[in-house]
């Protein structure tokens, strides 16, 4: 028996986030002598120990140099051993902890001035403050309490050592809304520093392939890929201007387009607190990186993910098959020997890391075994006019452009049969769906033709 595979959503729960924000008070005084978080062979590993990403994204956004951050995050290490024996050797007195200058010296709080000995012979800067770290803690803790009271126009409070202060952030206009929160926490008002804040956080959620979504409150879905804006998936699962929930029940976005029967495909642009990732779940705690969307033969291997099933795997079995559904026929779909079930519709595909397509329909179900089809995804990308996100490996190197006017490939463009590109000197005929294909690599006779020089 052919079906869709969406399923009907009971009782959904709307969710709703909160967001921290901050609230200090000055320091007292200050004193004392400047010591540097000078680098050791021991610290050299650790700084070595760091990824590449994470020493390329410090480059990028601290305005650092390659060996910069390395040091840095060296002295980070010595810097966070020297406070973590300071918190226990300084007690009631500690006040918290902060880097200066780059991270190049450790400063400590402290509320008396004995204490300020123990921290010069670790190596940090003291300061002389007012109040502990644990009072100040104990502050935030009593407006945690009744943080349900807060009114919109206060979007956060935190302990902000540097000042030794508890900060309370307010919008424009609205202090005594504020004040009014912090007495009715039962915090008197010197106990807080009241500091205007233009901030109004959000939660942020990444779209992810294979995770449940909800349309319109009442049905569920997977998604299936993330491109430029949202994600693409199953055509039956929702029509134009049908809003998502994403698997967390928080809004998400809007269905933009939508094809079935005929075809099965749509794309979901998605709000400004959902991020798109070029990954799939694949339910056993991980993730699969999507590298591209070269289309595998028959015979292949192919792994689907979806939100009731899981993950699931069988092989290619025909391609460009027509199904008959009780809605109408669709065609061009790819048959398979995996199984799903409802709720699975619009899930990811996969043949390694390309991207195959989304989940159609079928019969059977994942105890039995049965026959699904998915919806190639290269149709999608070119029918939309989408980008498909990509993660992980190295992208081809770019091509050189020329050829008589020709387009040069661009590994992030959705290329269907008939188009034809200029890479490396050559002309370059697409025979089939494909993005991330490059023309000259092993295995491209599947979807270019190559036409010689130009």
């Amino acid at each position: 028996m052919n079906r869709k595979l969406a399923t009907r959503l009971t009782g959904a729960a709307f969710l709703t986030a909160v967001v921290a924000a901050a609230l200090t008070a000055p320091a007292v005084s200050a004193a004392a002598s400047t010591t540097g978080l000078t680098t050791t062979p021991t610290l050299d590993r650790a700084g070595a120990a760091a990824s590449p990403q994470m020493l390329a994204a410090m480059q990028r956004d601290l305005g650092l140099t390659a060996s910069q951050a390395h040091d840095r995050i060296a002295r980070e290490v010595r810097a966070a051993a020297t406070d973590r024996t300071l918190t226990g050797a300084l007690d009631a007195s500690y006040g918290g902890s902060w880097l200066v200058a780059n991270a190049d010296h450790l400063v400590v709080a402290v509320t008396d001035q004995g204490a300020a000995t123990t921290v010069r012979q670790a190596g940090a800067e003291p300061r002389l403050v007012s109040h502990s770290l644990r009072e100040l803690n104990s502050i935030q803790a009593q407006l945690d309490r009744h943080g349900s009271a807060a009114p919109r126009s206060v979007p956060g409070w935190h302990v902000d050592v540097t000042t030794n202060s508890v900060v309370v952030l307010y919008h424009h206009d609205t202090i005594d809304a504020a004040r009014a929160f912090v007495a009715s926490a039962g915090v008197e008002a010197t106990r807080v520093r009241l500091v205007e804040s233009t901030e109004s956080p959000r939660p942020l959620y990444d779209v992810r392939g294979g995770d449940a979504y909800y349309i319109n409150g009442n049905e569920r879905c997977s998604v299936g890929f993330s491109v430029n804006g949202g994600f693409v998936s199953a055509g039956h699962c929702g029509t134009p201007g049908s809003t998502t929930a994403g698997v967390n029940q928080a809004a998400q976005g809007t269905f933009q387009a939508s094809t079935f029967p005929g075809r099965d495909y749509s794309w979901v642009a998605v709000n400004s607190s959902w991020t798109p990732r070029g990954v799939v779940n694949d339910y056993s705690g991980g993730e699969v990186t999507v590298a591209g969307s070269t289309e595998s033969p028959v015979g292949s291997s192919v792994c689907r993910s979806g939100s009731t099933s899981g993950w699931h795997c069988g092989t290619v079995q025909e391609q460009n098959a027509s199904v008959t559904y009780p809605e109408g026929t669709v065609n061009s779909l790819t048959r398979t020997n995996a199984c799903a079930e409802p709720g699975d519709s619009g899930g990811s595909w996969l043949t390694g890391q390309q991207a195959q397509g989304v989940t159609s329909g079928g019969s059977g179900d994942c105890t039995s075994g049965g026959t699904t089809y998915f919806q190639p995804v290269n149709p999608i990308l070119a029918a939309y006019g989408l980008t498909l996100i990509t993660s992980g490996g190295n992208p081809p190197p770019p091509p050189p452009t020329g050829c008589g006017g020709l387009a040069a490939w661009s590994a992030s463009t959705a290329y269907k049969p008939g188009d034809a590109v200029s890479y490396n000197g050559h002309k370059w005929n697409s025979t089939w769906y494909s993005t991330g294909a490059q023309p000259d690599a092993p295995g491209s006779w599947a979807v270019w033709q190559d036409a010689g020089s130009c």
